[in-house]
């Protein structure tokens, strides 16, 4: 077996045309711009032209993106602010695609200085030796974004740099730059640097940061070197790690020029939204059962029984969806070993029943209340049956179901559930009058696949259920049966 190696990341390269040369770059017009003119100009510019400014992010054009706006037209380093799952990182890497594509950089400078402006001594002889004949290469903007998640072992030499033993063996001093292995921050120079988790970070670190954001040098080993520093630095943070992990030491908060909030989708259509974009789903999962599961997560955000300091992650709807849409691929795999020959095998479509597993799948990523231990699956089970008789009534309010409660008439009884085919709860039912007026609400059209009618007889009669119209047991098989009230 062979030595297994890291994949090599894939740099861009540079298209043919741009300036080859120092002389070439000034012929060509170029003005040496600052990371922070250079995103508040082509910010104004993706303004006028109307073009999307922020792609993928959801739910916040009218809140948080506004405030983001105004603190990079400002040329202000800013905190974003909120519980876990609201999109921060996301939000934060997205500022890269406001930089400009390509930047000119002096070849091999490991703070990606512009030939110019170049920050050090011997990157300013060299500019001076070579004049106009000095080689410039092009750095791409997907190079220029750096990240650290703070965690409590993060060094001022990561971040910051530290001394190189090896050089001061060479004869180097140590208030010479060259001595000077540099950390995240400076290498970053020239770009977007983000901080995860800021509070995170021990206090002692947090101050090596302050000299970057305000005086823009930056200090090793009792060293100062005078570089200034060309970034935008922006962190995240929770509210409830000031009290609980650390805090944002008060000096470095007075140097971020903005705090923005961010928050959950305010509406249900943004959840929506928010699950449809990111959720990937390997069966087909309608848009009744993606409502269920978005006023599920909203529900548990809300209930009195979870602690609304740690909040619930967009990411608990988006894995929800994806574990109904995993059930649904079960169910068409199982009964694979059962198909007739000759008869369309089960398609994989998801259905409300397939929603109850996810009480337990994802109990973890909830933090409940202390006084609710032991109860957590019965807590989110009854969250999600309240969810699914709100999107009942959201959609079939007003129509005539008693066709459908007709079916349990004098005993009779439907079995649906985990391994019930679509063609078997089809067959129990048979032509039901109002089915084709509850798939027109559903938007199933008006020729859905037997897959699609089964997930919405079963929408049906566990909407009835809930509303007090059915009866339901579950058998030891694991089966669902519905059938009258008595």
């Amino acid at each position: 077996m062979g030595r297994v190696t890291a994949p090599t990341p894939v740099i861009p390269v540079p298209p043919a045309d741009l300036p080859g040369t120092l002389g070439a770059l000034r012929a060509a017009g170029h003005q040496y711009r600052t990371v922070k003119q250079e995103l508040r100009d082509n910010l104004l510019a993706r303004m006028r032209s109307g073009e999307t400014r922020f792609p993928g992010i959801v739910g916040y054009d009218d809140t948080v993106l506004p405030e983001v706006e105004r603190a990079l037209l400002a040329g202000h380093d800013m905190v974003l602010l909120g519980e876990r799952g609201q999109g921060k990182t996301r939000l934060i890497r997205s500022l890269g695609a406001l930089l400009d594509e390509w930047t000119p950089v002096l070849p091999g400078s490991v703070l990606n200085e512009h030939p110019l402006h170049p920050l050090t001594p011997a990157s300013r002889a060299e500019v001076a030796e070579a004049g106009d004949d000095l080689p410039i290469g092009w750095l791409h903007r997907s190079m220029r974004y750096g990240e650290k998640l703070a965690t409590p072992d993060t060094s001022v030499g990561d971040l910051i740099g530290d001394v190189d033993p090896i050089r001061i063996a060479q004869g180097r001093t140590l208030g010479d730059p060259e001595t000077i292995h540099f950390g995240l921050v400076p290498r970053t120079n020239r770009g977007i640097f983000a901080v995860n988790e800021l509070p995170d970070l021990a206090e002692r670190i947090q101050v090596a940061l302050l000299n970057v954001l305000e005086e823009r040098d930056i200090q090793v080993r009792g060293y100062q070197l005078r570089l200034p520093l060309d970034l935008l630095l922006v962190a995240s943070a929770n509210p409830e790690d000031y009290t609980n992990r650390g805090r944002i030491i008060t000096p470095l908060k007075d140097r971020f020029g903005a705090e923005i909030r961010t928050h959950y989708p305010v509406d249900l259509e943004l959840e929506l939204a928010l699950i449809r974009q990111e959720a990937d789903l390997v069966a087909e999962v309608p848009e009744h059962v993606l409502e269920v599961l978005a006023r599920f997560a909203r529900a548990v955000r809300e209930s009195p029984s979870v602690d609304p300091r740690s909040g619930v992650s967009a990411r608990f709807a988006i894995a929800a969806a994806e574990t109904v849409a995993g059930a649904a691929l079960r169910r068409a795999g199982l009964l694979a070993a059962t198909d007739t020959p000759g008869v369309r095998p089960e398609a994989a479509v998801a259905r409300v029943g397939d929603a109850v597993s996810v009480t337990s799948t994802l109990r973890g990523k909830v933090e409940f209340e202390s006084g609710e231990e032991g109860r957590e699956t019965e807590i989110l089970a009854h969250l999600l049956r309240t969810a699914t008789a709100e999107t009942f009534r959201a959609h079939l309010a007003g129509l005539d179901l008693s066709g459908f409660t007709a079916l349990v008439e004098d005993g009779a009884a439907i079995e649906t559930g985990e391994l019930v085919s679509a063609a078997e709860l089809l067959r129990q039912v048979g032509t039901v009058p109002g089915l084709a007026k509850v798939l027109d609400r559903l938007d199933l059209g008006d020729a859905p696949t037997s897959e699609e009618a089964a997930a919405a007889v079963e929408f049906v009669l566990e909407g009835l259920h809930l509303t007090r119209r059915l009866g339901k047991d579950v058998t030891d098989s694991g089966r669902t049966v519905y059938g009258g009230r008595g």
